[in-house]
């Protein structure tokens, strides 16, 4: 099973995830968990890091930004080091930059494509 941190300052990507990956949830495939910020991620980071296989992460937003927060797990996670995708929007090339050069796995575009999420999955169960 893979077990995934989303983290996103918008609730209703919660209900979202869980209607787009239906099937895998009760498959048992994936499992996910959500924060509502940087913050909120590095306090669930503490307590489950070493069963979190991936993070997806909001670039923009209030507080710790998904940069500052893919820099902290970067510093703090190594054992097993989680894969990062970030979540951007369309054409914003400076916060991809900066969240290349941080350590970022991957990158997904605002708004998200759930077929191309789900392909990246399936190649992490690979």
């Amino acid at each position: 099973m893979i077990k995934i941190l989303v983290v996103d300052d918008e609730a209703d990507v919660q209900p979202l995830f869980q209607q787009r990956f239906r099937k895998e949830l009760r498959a048992h495939e994936l499992e996910f968990d959500f924060a509502l910020s940087g913050e909120e991620a590095l306090e669930f980071m503490k307590k489950e890091h070493s069963e979190i296989v991936l993070i997806l992460s909001d670039i923009n937003m209030p507080g710790m930004s998904g940069i500052e927060l893919l820099s902290k797990i970067r510093h703090d996670y190594h054992e097993p080091e989680p894969v990062v995708m970030m979540i951007t929007a369309y054409g914003d090339d400076e916060n991809r930059r900066q969240a290349i050069e941080n350590g970022a796995n991957d990158f997904l575009t605002k708004p998200l494509d759930f077929n191309v999420l789900k392909e990246k999955l399936k190649h992490l169960l690979e």
